[in-house]
């Protein structure tokens, strides 16, 4: 029986859990957007760690999206400040998009994404998740279409996700994040992509007092790498 919109909506509507409705999704998503490459990724909140759930995909991908891939993706940063889904189209010509870094040091050349499309999952005003899609060469592009389908099912994760939470299925008491000025200056840089070097230039200050303010920081919001830093803070300065 083939997927179909109404019936993923569904599945995410009767989800009882996070977890489940993660489940939910995996299932049918790829199969409803013709995708051999799929994902969603929930941040932590409340104390609770971030769910990311991937398929088609080795483990290496999340390490090198964190690393290199997130300060690249155009794609991703149109939705952090649109809350809106878009697809590489979007933001490339055909052209320009296979001449792009994202493209060419990783997604495209190494991971076989000839085509993105990314959602996001909102509450409370932000951007508290996403979900990723890729089509492999030989494959059409995603299309308007595609992007109604995929705003329909975000509005619906996004629904069931605050519900959820508000049943305090995800609840613990949640410490305040304290962040000093300098600290908030370096992940803002780090929002923008610089380097470690080119963060140290910039604050007149040494790469190792950068690494181990970056490790500090890391210790006060519970993550372990760059991109969750950035989505954890949801930093304004990265849509300008």
């Amino acid at each position: 029986m083939s997927v179909t919109l109404p019936t993923l909506i569904q599945k995410v509507t009767n989800a009882s859990s996070v977890n489940q409705l993660c489940g939910h999704y995996m299932d049918a998503a790829g199969e409803l957007f013709g995708s051999q490459h799929w994902g969603i990724y929930i941040h932590d909140w409340a104390g609770q760690q971030g769910t990311i759930h991937l398929q088609g995909l080795p483990d290496s991908f999340i390490d090198y999206y964190s690393k290199v891939g997130a300060a690249l993706d155009k794609v991703m940063e149109y939705v952090v400040c649109h809350h809106a889904p878009a697809h590489e189209q979007i933001i490339f010509t055909e052209a320009t998009w296979k001449q792009s870094e994202l493209y060419q040091i990783g997604c495209g050349k190494i991971y076989d994404h000839e085509h993105i499309m990314t959602g996001p999952i909102v509450g409370e005003g932000r951007l508290i998740g996403t979900v990723q899609f890729a089509r492999t060469s030989g494959n059409p592009a995603y299309n308007t279409q595609d992007l109604l389908q995929l705003s329909a099912i975000c509005a619906h994760l996004s629904a069931k996700l605050a519900l959820l939470r508000s049943q305090h299925e995800l609840f613990v008491p949640k410490p305040k994040i304290s962040l000093t000025p300098r600290e908030l200056q370096m992940a803002a840089l780090v929002a923008k992509g610089l380097t470690n070097a080119e963060i140290a230039a910039e604050l007149w200050i040494s790469q190792n007092t950068v690494k181990q303010t970056l490790k500090r920081i890391f210790r006060k919001l519970d993550v372990s790498a760059r991109a969750e830093m950035v989505a954890r803070l949801q930093l304004s300065r990265v849509c300008h």
